[in-house]
């Protein structure tokens, strides 16, 4: 295993606190209490190991040092409820827009950017939505909204935003590409300035030219099915995703078809891999393997890929009480898992929602290390990250 001393944040957003863990053993080396962190924004890997994420209580975005004596390095005023958070490549400059929260129908277009270097904060309008969003950097970064029906994404220099006057201010777009109307899933390679975002065409792709963006050409999935979530792989020039296939309607879930899907950004080589029905979702990338979990009625399960996008292990998962069933959705009022993982570690960390339980694996034989058993429910699974301080998860500067 590898030498560098792995932690594990595991957020119990229901109960508002945030563990940090050991690996494998389970020590407990810090926690949050009181802390609503927003499961859909998530984490987002910060150099030197540290850990942005939002308090949806509080609207506080929290910079985390897991590594450090004090786990709060930074608390940040932004608009909650928090639907997606970005930086740039250098980690200075972070984006966090507003989403649903725990309402029917969109209703907040308030855009919020921050300069760590100088503390300072603006709070703007765009457009009522859900919007995914990149931040840009090269010298003068770009904040990059990816907005949905109609779709587009829309440009913003950071500097105008963070510039803009108090009061919450409407801003306009100094630049816009069209869209379709169901882009979901966002990611960023901060070596090309590529900007990428996931549709039912497939991916669209576009680079920075300037202060405006220049459309490549679209990635298919080369699938009937489509992804809604994507990763950019920070060990290599990649993309990952979960292709969703099978009936529309989310009371049949358990037949959804589930494919990996990894798209390589130097050769355009394109892999897909037969994971199995039920939900899929997000991904974590460890060392040397990609995993994902998989729920369905028949059991759940850790799956684990290789480099080569082969299967390398499946791993089964004790059940949940209170997990999703055969007519209903799998996503209201059930209990969830979530999957962590670090490029610097083979260690995988995967939740069990309602049992206060976290499996770690060894992903290199697929085997379970140990069973950390929690003092709360994690009630929806909760939200994991798992760090080393030199793993380079930064590269990937979008929150997940």
């Amino acid at each position: 295993m590898t030498a560098a001393p792995a932690v594990l944040l595991v957020s119990d957003h229901v109960e508002g606190c945030v563990h940090v863990l050991t690996v494998p053993d389970g020590t407990e080396t810090g926690r949050l209490t009181g802390r609503h962190l927003s499961e859909h924004a998530g984490f987002l890997a910060l150099a030197g190991g540290r850990v942005a994420c939002v308090d949806d209580r509080r609207g506080e975005l929290l910079v985390l040092d897991p590594f450090g004596d004090e786990p709060v390095e930074a608390a940040i005023p932004v608009a909650v409820p928090a639907e997606h958070l970005a930086c740039d490549p250098s980690g200075r400059w972070l984006a966090v827009t507003t989403g649903l929260g725990e309402n029917a129908e969109p209703w907040s277009d308030l855009l919020t950017v921050v300069d760590r270097t100088t503390g300072d904060v603006a709070r703007v309008r765009t457009r009522i939505g859900e919007p995914g969003v990149t931040v840009l950097g090269n010298g003068d970064p770009l904040v990059v909204l990816r907005h949905r029906e109609p779709g587009a994404l829309a440009v913003h220099r950071f500097t105008d935003l963070l510039g803009a006057p108090p009061g919450c201010p409407t801003v306009t777009p100094t630049a816009h590409l069209t869209l379709p109307d169901d882009g979901h899933g966002d990611a960023h390679d901060p070596y090309t300035a590529r900007i990428f975002a996931a549709t039912g065409e497939g991916v669209h792709q576009v680079s920075r030219e300037g202060d405006t963006l220049a459309p490549r050409p679209l990635i298919p999935w080369k699938s009937p099915a489509r992804g809604w979530y994507l990763r950019l792989d920070t060990r290599r020039p990649a993309l990952w995703s979960t292709l969703r296939g099978g009936p529309a309607d989310p009371l049949r879930w358990a037949e959804w078809t589930n494919q990996a899907w990894c798209h390589d950004l130097d050769t355009d080589r394109t892999t897909l891999t037969e994971l199995g029905p039920g939900l899929v979702f997000r991904l974590a990338l460890t060392k040397d393997h990609t995993a994902f979990t998989r729920i369905h009625p028949d059991g759940d399960e850790l799956i684990l890929l290789d480099a080569d996008g082969e299967t390398a292990h499946r791993a089964a998962l004790p059940a949940m009480d209170g997990a999703p069933r055969r007519g209903g959705t799998p996503w209201e009022g059930v209990q969830r898992r979530a999957v962590a993982a670090s490029p610097g570690s083979d260690w995988v960390a995967v939740t069990r929602g309602g049992h206060g339980e976290v499996h770690v694996f060894d992903a290199r034989t697929g085997s379970e290390a140990a069973r950390l058993k929690l003092d709360t429910p994690l009630d929806h699974g909760g939200q994991a990250m798992l760090r080393t301080q030199t793993d380079g998860a930064e590269g990937d500067p979008v929150g997940r």
